[in-house]
C-alpha cells in the first residue's frame, strides 16, 4: 500500500500543483482543484496509514485514515455545493458571461 500510495501521491500532487492557480475560480475549476488536492492529501494519509499498520500491527491506522479521508471528501463536496448555489443565486453561471447571455445555462 505504501508504494502504490507514494506513486499516486506523486501523480496527484503534480496535478494539484498544476491546478493550484485555479483554486479560486468558478465552481467547475474550483471543484477540480479541490478533488485533486483531496486526492493528494488522501494519498499522503494512505502512506502514513501503511506505516502505522506496519509499526503497530493493528488496523486502527486504516480506520482513522479512512474516517479522515471521508470527512475530507464531504468537506470538499460541501464547499463546491455552496459555491455552485451562490453562483446560481446571482442569476447566471460564469459560462453565461462568456456567451453574452443573461439566461441560465440550462435553459
Amino acid at each position: 500500500m505504501g508504494v502504490i500510495g507514494l506513486a499516486a501521491l506523486v501523480a496527484n500532487g503534480g496535478v494539484a500543483l498544476m491546478l493550484y492557480r485555479f483554486r479560486k475560480g468558478d465552481t467547475n475549476m474550483r471543484s477540480v482543484w479541490i478533488c485533486s488536492r483531496n486526492d493528494a492529501l488522501g494519498n499522503a494519509a494512505v502512506i502514513l496509514s501503511a506505516l502505522g499498520v506496519f509499526g503497530s500491527g493493528t488496523n486502527w491506522p486504516d480506520i482513522i485514515v479512512g474516517g479522515v479521508i471521508g470527512c475530507l471528501g464531504l468537506w470538499g463536496g460541501l464547499q463546491i455545493v455552496r459555491q455552485a448555489r451562490a453562483e446560481l443565486r446571482i442569476g447566471c453561471a460564469p459560462l453565461c458571461a462568456v456567451a453574452g447571455s443573461k439566461r441560465h445555462v440550462w435553459t
